[in-house]
């Protein structure tokens, strides 16, 4: 594997004094070095995407719009090379990978088109005395922190409306996911990006990246990761005014009506689950089944999770790919046994496999009770806990008795029953009778999952200012 990856600081592709290593899950063996960013090199960011925006933001739409499908155009181009380092740095199946590479073209695409939309609404003013309208002005400079989960998904969410909109940005991945996101970096120049509008940087030292955050040239933080780690973030990047659009942790509930279709809620609810390894923001991590369909409901999830291979690359069938590390693989395997010596059954996987890599079986609990750590705390990783509930039990202040609220699924064939669902649980989005998530919905969470919104038109208003322009016309 080519260890030569280079961050991307005002149009030039520059390496560091220090590195730091990159680990394939799926071998635990190191598999390129990357750039350890320097004191110095922040402020060289930071000036040049702050140059940068004072030319992109005036920039005609129509000539942004060349730029970025021609960047879009030589993704595609280079796919394969893309799509072989984002396998090795995280260990996805094959299905995952391409799903994460084409989220980021999408999202390149869809946003410019999204800006073509932009209206100016006329404001009536009851006096008749003046022509009131509303302008939208690209915001600044864009720092943007991402998780590992999605690495080019991560990107197309920020670097998609970023540039739609007319903004720079200071992009940062995750330490142990940045190899595709630097190949990203390097086809930006490629494509003829303006020098400074595009910066992908890599650190292993919050201390060093911190003045990105509290730099007065700096005008929205956005990032996805755990609430943790952005209430951190957002308390080191206020000693300014600044904008936030973070998207942070998630406990979904579940709800799975008496009435439900019971094999497709199980399937579905499988299958979500143990996508990317159960590492994803909107898995389902608390699933209320009724009692009286419990019992049947395990049984067809079991059924279903057990025919998942784990294996990582380009593989065929039902596959999951390892966890992120070693660390994350311990933790999840504490997240069992508490739960088990707490009194939940074990009805599916429950340790690590016998292979290489950071392989943890698929594992469903049942017996679930919400004061364990596995029910409180959000899980990210393969872990489906199942609760049962009766009809005097309010399952819906039970779904809301948490501090997330990022996303949750409700089963039933009763229409009045899903709607009130959907009005009551205290979410950033709910889904009836499968999961579905789309570049045109808009994705962001309540309570402590976040602030914004990312997708939609209204992830592309993250990044534009609101103007409201006054004229007098009749004295």
């Amino acid at each position: 594997m080519n260890s030569d990856y280079k961050m991307l600081i005002n149009g030039q592709l520059v390496d560091s004094a220090t590195t730091f290593p990159v680990i394939n899950p799926a071998t635990e063996a190191v598999i390129a070095q990357v750039p350890d960013i320097e004191p110095a090199q922040i402020d060289q960011v930071i000036e040049g995407a702050h140059l940068a925006f004072k030319s992109w933001s005036k920039t005609a739409l129509a000539e942004r719009e060349k730029v970025i499908l021609n960047y879009a155009r030589l993704l595609e181009e280079n796919k394969d090379d893309i799509i072989d380092t984002l396998i090795a740095e995280t260990g996805k199946p094959l299905d995952n990978a391409e799903y994460d590479f084409g989220m980021l073209v999408t999202c390149l695409r869809f946003f410019i088109e999204e800006a073509k939309r932009l209206d100016t609404p006329v404001i009536n003013d009851p006096d008749g005395r003046f022509h009131h309208y509303v302008m939208r002005q690209p915001l600044g400079v864009v720092v943007g922190y991402l998780a590992w989960n999605f690495p080019l998904l991560n990107v197309g969410y920020k670097l998609g409306p970023a540039l739609a909109a007319g903004c720079a940005s200071i992009i940062k991945p995750s330490q142990a996911t940045p190899l595709a996101t630097l190949k990203v970096a390097a086809l930006a120049v490629e494509a003829g990006i303006p020098a400074g509008v595009v910066n992908i940087i890599t650190s292993n030292n919050y201390d060093v990246t911190n003045p990105l955050l509290t730099s007065d040239s700096t005008s929205l933080f956005t990032m996805i990761g755990s609430t943790r780690a952005g209430v951190g973030a957002m308390k080191t990047a206020c000693t300014n005014v600044k904008h936030f659009s973070v998207e942070l942790g998630g406990n979904a509930p579940v709800v799975v009506y008496d009435d439900a279709e019971l094999e497709k809620a199980a399937k579905d609810i499988v299958n979500l689950k143990f996508g990317n390894s159960g590492q994803v923001c909107v898995s389902p991590n608390r699933v209320f089944v009724h009692r009286s369909v419990y019992a049947k409901f395990l049984d067809i999830a079991k059924t279903h999770a057990s025919g998942i291979k784990l294996a990582a690359g380009r593989v065929d069938g039902h596959v999951m790919g390892p966890v992120i590390n070693e660390k994350e693989c311990n933790r999840i395997l504490g997240l069992i046994d508490s739960a088990c010596s707490q009194g939940a059954k074990l009805e599916l996987g429950g340790k690590r496999a016998e292979q290489k890599g950071y392989f943890v079986e698929p594992t469903i609990l049942s017996e679930v009770s919400l004061d364990m750590s596995v029910a409180k705390d959000e899980i990210f990783g393969p872990i489906l806990p199942v609760i049962p509930f009766d009809d005097n039990d309010d399952i819906l202040a039970l779904a809301n008795d948490n501090e997330f609220g990022l996303a949750a699924y409700v089963y039933t064939t009763n229409l009045k029953r899903g709607l009130q669902a959907a009005e009551q649980i205290k979410s950033g989005s709910v889904c009836i009778n499968e999961a579905h998530y789309s570049v045109q919905l808009p994705h962001g969470g309540l309570k402590q999952s976040g602030v914004g919104k990312d997708c939609s038109r209204y992830s592309l208003q993250e990044y534009l200012t609101l103007k409201r322009v006054s004229v007098l016309v009749n004295d």
